[in-house]
């Protein structure tokens, strides 16, 4: 069965993009002598991965079904893959192989009581749960507070729940919000780029992708550079319309809520006795004055 050509476009511009990125020099190959393309070329790889240039030339084309592990292995090593390309591009594979039976319809849970618990507890972190689609679909009340222009955002999703993805791509105050604005759309990108290898079903996503594809340029340049992003860490500078700028320091972690929908539980503090920590101190105030805000029910 011949993989569909979409998803063979994926492949192959996946692995396009990876070869152009990497440099002769990070293998030991010779740099001298003019190059026709950027990175390295097929042969190289081919060469490196200890596969045929003809092999690699057709796995490129995107013919990855009935690739073996070993196989891929050596491809990602050739290509210098992080864990997270490494796991998109088996996810590719996977989702290449003829399915026995049609695959299952994706269906998110109810976040459970012990999870929003989990959430309100923790008074002095902005804390929310996301599925893979960037929905937020449970949060605490500091979280509410701190990403108020998200939540207010008429960016949301068609069922009114808050989506990090939308907000940053189809909300044009979200250029004030994030400092970086830049690095946001980049990452918020590669999360959709590896949710997308995950659940190539998901009518969910697939629209949502779409739509940003059709109304954001950004999006469109960010999507085409098919970079990837699974584990979720680091810094964000933020400029919050009540208590001003903010830097916080993020860290994503797998929640298994459910076994057929991917969520993580994102957690934003402040170094301790810097201003932004006072500023996160008084946006925690200032949430213990406002009414408990609903969790969103999943579609």
């Amino acid at each position: 069965m011949e993989d569909r050509p979409d998803h063979r476009a994926h492949i192959r511009d996946f692995l396009a993009t990876r070869r152009a990125k990497l440099a002769p020099e990070r293998v030991g190959l010779p740099t001298s002598g003019r190059r026709r393309v950027p990175g390295l070329r097929r042969e190289e790889v081919a060469v490196l991965a200890g596969v045929s240039t003809e092999w690699y030339t057709r796995l490129e084309k995107g013919h990855i079904s009935g690739v073996s592990e070993e196989v891929l292995d050596a491809v990602a090593q050739a290509l210098r893959l992080d864990q997270d390309e490494r796991t998109y591009l088996f996810d590719l594979a996977q989702a290449a192989r003829p399915a026995r039976r049609a695959p299952s319809r994706r269906k998110d849970v109810q976040v459970p009581p012990r999870v929003q618990w989990l959430l309100d507890s923790m008074t002095m972190s902005a804390a929310f749960v996301r599925n893979g689609r960037q929905d937020l679909v449970a949060h605490n009340a500091l979280a509410r507070a701190l990403l108020a222009p998200v939540f207010d955002s008429p960016a949301t999703t068609p069922n009114g729940r808050a989506n990090l993805a939308r907000y940053v791509f189809l909300d044009p105050g979200s250029q004030r919000f994030f400092v970086d604005w830049d690095a946001a759309t980049a990452v918020s990108a590669a999360l959709l780029r590896a949710e997308a290898g995950r659940e190539p079903h998901d009518r969910a996503l697939r629209d949502l992708v779409g739509e940003l594809s059709t109304l954001s340029t950004a999006f469109r340049s960010q999507w085409a550079a098919h970079d990837v992003r699974i584990r979720h860490a680091g810094s964000k500078r933020l400029r919050h319309p009540q208590v001003g700028d903010l830097e916080v320091t993020y860290q994503s972690l797998d929640l298994p809520i459910s076994s057929r929908t991917v969520y993580d539980l994102t957690i934003y503090t402040a170094e301790p006795g810097s201003t932004s920590e006072e500023r996160l101190k008084l946006l925690t105030s200032l949430a213990a004055t406002q009414p408990a805000h609903p969790t969103s029910q999943p579609r």
